[in-house]
């Protein structure tokens, strides 16, 4: 293999690091939506188990984090599927600190559906 082709296959493997790092700490794409006293959040997580994410809540701070195992033969190529995600978000909301109101996940094809109740506000009476 002559120096060129070494030279493309490394910058081909770097590039592919970086779009991975990318994945992992930028993304993944994430929408919220508030609607009735709930905020909705769609997280697109493909090919992890379900058993391999972790999502806590704490006050208004949301944390992902999901790992998975590459058994891999050969020789690696191309490698930009993610193997971790770590992700923090500030809601937007306040959450409610009450027992009665859970807030809930689910994961199916990929894609991972929190939903969680808010504090509902109160009117201001203006005088």
């Amino acid at each position: 293999m002559g120096f060129g082709n070494y030279m493309v296959k490394e910058v081909m493997k770097e590039i592919g690091n970086r779009s991975r790092e990318f994945y992992e700490f930028i993304l993944p794409p994430v929408d919220m939506i508030f609607q009735n006293d709930k905020l909705t959040i769609t997280i697109d997580m493909p090919g992890f188990d379900k058993k391999e994410i972790k999502v806590r809540l704490n006050g208004n701070i949301l944390s992902i984090n999901a790992k998975r195992e590459h058994e891999v033969e050969g020789t690696v190529i191309w490698r930009q599927r993610p193997s971790s995600i770590d992700k923090k978000m500030r809601l937007p909301i306040e959450v409610k600190d009450d027992e009665d109101l859970v807030a809930s996940a689910k994961y199916h094809d990929g894609v991972l559906t929190l939903t969680i109740p808010t504090k509902t506000g109160k009117n201001i009476t203006i005088e």
